[in-house]
């Protein structure tokens, strides 16, 4: 059974919750979100706080509560105070540029990779080797900045490549001669 489901969500100031049959919406200063509801879950808005529960006592039902606790608790983090995620470019001449709503990456590939930045994303380059990917969804967020990762994922015998800020390589020793 799922112990995730029984905390309760504080609603911070500024942050408007909006719950119908089974879709709820969260409104607040860094954007708007929704989510559909599975139909074994139910919410509840207590002055301020929201409670999940389920409809009916079952193990599977549980799981779809805590499942839904944890979305609902990350999009009012969202709405309220947003999410970010650094990634690093490790590597001789790797460099990042923001070219209007297009991120364009050179990694040593023979030419330039632009990825688009999708709606509800900002994305800023504070340094030449640095990329940060900021929105109130914490799942597009983490994607897009999985997404950029992916271009050059870093390799294991130099470091070389785009990281996560917080990511540590495992670095391995390059085979010797015997």
């Amino acid at each position: 059974m799922s112990r995730v489901a029984k905390s309760p969500i504080p609603l911070p100031k500024g942050v408007e919750v909006t719950l119908s049959a089974q879709q709820i919406q969260v409104k607040g200063a860094k954007g708007s979100l929704s989510q559909a509801l599975h139909s074994d879950v139910e919410v509840t808005n207590e002055s301020g706080t929201l409670r999940i529960g389920v409809r009916e006592e079952t193990p599977s039902a549980w799981a779809q509560a805590g499942t839904a606790r944890a979305l609902i608790a990350n999009m009012v983090k969202g709405c309220s105070e947003g999410f970010a995620r650094t990634l690093d470019l490790v590597g001789v001449g790797y460099r990042v540029a923001m070219k209007g709503p297009v991120l364009n990456i050179a990694v040593g590939y023979s030419h330039p990779v632009d990825m688009p930045v999708p709606e509800g994303l900002q994305v800023e380059t504070p340094t030449q080797t640095q990329v940060v990917v900021r929105g109130a969804d914490r799942q597009r967020v983490g994607q897009f900045a999985a997404n950029v990762r992916a271009v050059r994922p870093p390799e294991p015998y130099k470091g070389k490549g785009i990281r996560y800020s917080d990511e540590v390589v495992a670095r391995k020793e390059t085979k010797k001669k015997k």
